[in-house]
């Protein structure tokens, strides 16, 4: 169990740490190009090789792991702050007509996947990244409703909540006091998942070209670019699909860590 945790922590880290070091350094500029060099081996000039530009993948694949990052971030962000009080509201009003309109409005949301979200803002606005991050964001929100309402419901029947009660608090107060600290654990273990799913969507947004656009990096461009030139140099395809495997794969075990230290029967049979 701690072996996974570490792992994927270990993970994480690794490429939170590249993104941070893109931001001051990379080994090359990633708006270089060189056809003089392009498809090159790794070697000791570049380290993971060059595109089909002539561009480091290694310089590439850190400012792209910042893109990625970022947009994961704050969609995560936008989905944690509409979807807790949503699902907060929605659980101190059970039973009520604002309960119903809530969840319905999840269920709404949840017709239409990120990739649908992002045509349709993309049509109206254009591709970029911002736009993969209202996609995304949009499509997280009535996932933290849910999991908000799910865990504050559990609270509600308990008796530290009826002695809020008595002693005059009103459902926000409670919701903000004693709720939301309650579930705040729960809320951090969906966050790192659905930080992972974010990393995931906006390579699948990029790959299509509705995401990140040029000369921004991406893994996900990076990959759809790539795509014609694998049997020629495998390479270019392979680092950007490790990058985004391991960090995904490394997210997904921190998450799955951390639920596990939160959760009192299997920190028991462990």
């Amino acid at each position: 169990m701690k072996a996974s945790l570490y792992l994927g922590l270990a993970l994480a880290l690794a490429a939170l740490l590249a993104a941070a070091a893109s931001l001051i350094w990379t080994p090359h500029d990633v708006t270089a190009l060189s056809i003089a060099d392009k498809l090159k081996p790794p070697s000791a000039g570049h380290w993971l090789g060059t595109d089909h530009f002539g561009r480091d993948i290694a310089s590439m694949l850190m400012a792209g792991a910042r893109t990625s990052i970022a947009v994961a971030l704050v969609a995560v962000g936008i989905g944690m702050g509409f979807g807790v009080p949503l699902g907060l509201l929605a659980a101190a009003r059970h039973g009520s007509i604002v309960d119903e309109a809530v969840m319905r409005g999840n269920d709404l949301i949840f017709a239409f996947p990120s990739l649908v979200i992002a045509i349709l803002i993309t049509a109206v606005f254009g591709p970029s990244a911002v736009n993969a991050i209202l996609a995304i964001g949009i499509f997280n929100i009535p996932v933290f409703a849910r999991v908000a309402r799910g865990g504050a419901l559990s609270l509600w029947t308990l008796d530290f909540i009826r002695a809020a009660e008595v002693a005059g608090k009103g459902p926000a107060r409670i919701s903000a006091e004693h709720i939301l600290p309650n579930i705040a654990s729960l809320l951090i273990v969906q966050g790192t998942i659905q930080f992972s799913l974010g990393i995931l969507a906006e390579a699948g947004l990029s790959y299509v070209g509705l995401g990140a656009q040029p000369p921004t990096p991406s893994w996900g461009r990076m990959l759809a670019e790539a795509q014609t030139m694998v049997t020629l140099a495998p390479h270019v395809a392979i680092f950007p699909g490790l990058a985004i495997v391991l960090t995904v794969f490394g997210l997904n075990l921190l998450g799955d860590g951390l639920r596990d230290r939160q959760d009192p029967r299997l920190r028991a049979r462990t």
